[in-house]
């Protein structure tokens, strides 16, 4: 009887290890399935306590929903707005540490009066705000506004700050960069002659690029750690679409938010991943569905125009000349 139950009990014995082990395997497959299948979200921000952020736009769309994630991981976003009002209405649904200040990005004054106001260290940069195919129109500096708003108030405000920012700068282009003509009309670059509402957005994102590319050279060539990147939220629901110079587009617009545009929530996850994920400067981020038109965020490709230097830096040099903001790094920093 001794020696059965001995075997009876090195035999449970046995089985209860391989069923633990099995269990172990089979759970630790589960897992790396799940790790593998796992598509980024806000919920995977890092710990962004201590850190500071300024968000241009971040009164509404995609601005506020990046806004409202940094604050919930712990950063302290300073919602960058033309109108304080509306932006202390925007702060007020977000939970954790804000504050607002005023920018229009459509007026130099007012960006150099921003800068000005700075006095401490910035760890984010994000240049998200942007208008959207309108019917021609002039900054308060007389530029082409989707031009003077989407990239060269974003080029000054950038260089101003620069001397503060610690971490990096990202810069929110978009698919439609490789709209229009595809080029940056250096000899036109108003378009005074040739204006479409189109042509004028597509070149402003193109220079959105190239702005970040020249960007980063100039970061790396002057030993700053500070990294450039951009992103772009696909086809985003926001009130931008709205805003369309031609009223059928709008409807079009319209239509296509409720049927096939992903939330600002997910149209702001590139920026995000942009923002915290440890990426080689000058990369570009975009959704990885079908047509970068919706999806978890990943590096994406851009168009040949985007990937050119020359441009970049004769973009740079024009930028300059218009703002009268030169490049702010002339030795090693941060």
């Amino acid at each position: 009887m001794v020696t059965v139950s001995f075997v009876g009990t090195v035999s449970f014995v046995g089985i209860a290890i391989f069923v633990v082990v099995d269990i172990i395997v089979v759970d630790a497959y589960i897992g790396a399935m799940a790790e593998k299948n796992h598509k980024w979200n806000a919920s995977d921000l890092p710990d962004l306590t201590g850190r500071t952020a300024v968000v241009t736009g971040a009164n509404s769309g995609l601005g506020l929903a990046a806004t409202d994630a940094l604050a919930r991981a712990g950063a302290h976003v300073v919602l960058a707005v033309r109108d304080p009002e509306r932006g202390r209405a925007a702060a007020a649904k977000v939970p954790g540490s804000t504050e607002v200040r005023r920018l229009d990005l459509a007026d130099l004054s007012s960006v150099r009066e921003f800068a000005a106001g700075w006095d401490r260290p910035l760890d984010l940069l994000i240049n998200n705000a942007g208008v959207m195919m309108l019917p021609e129109l002039r900054t308060a500096d007389g530029f082409e506004m989707q031009f003077g708003t989407n990239h060269l108030g974003h080029f000054a405000l950038t260089n101003l700050l620069l001397p503060h920012v610690t971490d990096r700068v990202v810069t929110v282009s978009s698919g439609l960069h490789r709209g229009g003509d595809g080029v940056i009309h250096f000899d036109d670059v108003n378009l005074r002659a040739n204006y479409s509402p189109t042509r004028a957005y597509a070149q402003s994102k193109l220079a959105n690029l190239l702005f970040t590319l020249e960007l980063q050279r100039r970061l790396t060539e002057a030993g700053s750690r500070v990294r450039a990147l951009s992103a772009h939220p696909g086809y985003a629901a926001t009130n931008l679409q709205s805003h369309h110079a031609n009223p059928l587009a709008r409807l079009g617009l319209g239509l296509g938010n409720r049927l096939l545009a992903q939330d600002d929530r997910a149209g702001t996850l590139p920026t995000l991943y942009a923002a915290t994920r440890d990426l080689p400067g000058a990369s570009y981020v975009g959704p990885d569905g079908l047509g970068e038109m919706r999806g978890a965020p990943t590096l994406v490709g851009r168009s040949r125009a985007a990937s050119d230097p020359e441009a970049a830096r004769r973009l740079w040099t024009l930028s300059e000349e218009m703002t009268g903001v030169r490049w702010a790094l002339g030795a090693r920093t941060a």
